[in-house]
């Protein structure tokens, strides 16, 4: 537990001493969120809901999944400048360094994505505390299957130029097929497959429901308790990918 509280610990402490990282993750998806509110408004048709306010969960998505898997690129840079070689020799077991790196990652997209529900009410989505709570603990949910993720694809990378590439070529489609940019209702039928076989679609459910009702009130909602199921399941398959890379392959030059 020490060692994962201490590798978990760095990686935010790396986060929070680097301003303009802070700044420019906050400051795209809310860029974001306001051109494309604006520019698809007039064009969308919701029942009552205007796009700003239904692209809302969807960009808190965007800034979760950029965030939990662009924080796994210090692995990358660790094992560049050593550090990564010294954490293996330790007494630290592998476990420690995998739950120690997933539970950082996902603590710092998180926090930015608690930061980005201060702009909810401009997206007219008014939120308690009981509301905020709730949305804690699915985001923790869909951080841990996201930066899981991250970590086994950096594990396996050699350059951070390498991982940009092959993170934005999964990242993007994962993302626009999720449900974040318009709904699968009305899709065509082989989107509306693909959208049901993406795991992201999952998470924004998760996400859009939250933002909606409590978690007591979505107990027998059978669209919930699916994306929920699939998102646990996602999240435990990514951990244990990240722990086969690492047991598979400890080599890390």
């Amino acid at each position: 537990m020490i060692g994962i509280w201490v590798l978990a610990h760095r990686e935010v402490l790396r986060f929070l001493r680097q301003p303009v990282r802070l700044l420019g993750s906050l400051a795209q998806p809310l860029l974001f969120w306001f051109f494309m509110g604006a520019g698809f408004a007039e064009s969308f048709s919701g029942g009552g809901t205007g796009y700003r306010e239904f692209f809302y969960p969807g960009i808190v998505l965007m800034l979760m999944l950029f965030a939990a898997i662009f924080s796994t690129i210090t692995l990358i840079e660790d094992r560049n400048a050593g550090f990564l070689q010294g954490v293996l020799v330790a007494p630290v077991s592998r476990l420690s360094l995998v739950l120690g790196k997933v539970a950082g990652g996902t603590l710092i997209a998180l926090g930015q994505a608690v930061v980005f529900l201060c702009f909810a009410p401009l997206a007219g989505i008014p939120l308690g505390a009981t509301a905020v709570l709730n949305l804690i603990l699915l985001f923790a949910l869909v951080g841990l299957g996201f930066t899981g993720m991250g970590f086994t694809i950096a594990w396996l990378m050699d350059s951070v130029a390498g991982y940009h590439a092959v993170m934005s070529v999964v990242m993007i489609p994962l993302w626009l097929i999720s449900g974040a940019l318009f709904p699968v209702e009305g899709a065509a039928g082989w989107l509306a497959l693909a959208m049901r076989c993406n795991p992201v679609f999952y998470a924004q459910v998760l996400i859009r429901k939250g933002f909606y009702h409590d978690l007591p009130a979505l107990a027998g909602d059978p669209e919930f308790l699916q994306a929920l199921l699939v998102s646990a399941g996602w999240a435990a398959a990514t951990v244990a990918a990240s722990l086969w890379v690492v047991y598979r392959r400890p080599e890390t030059s």
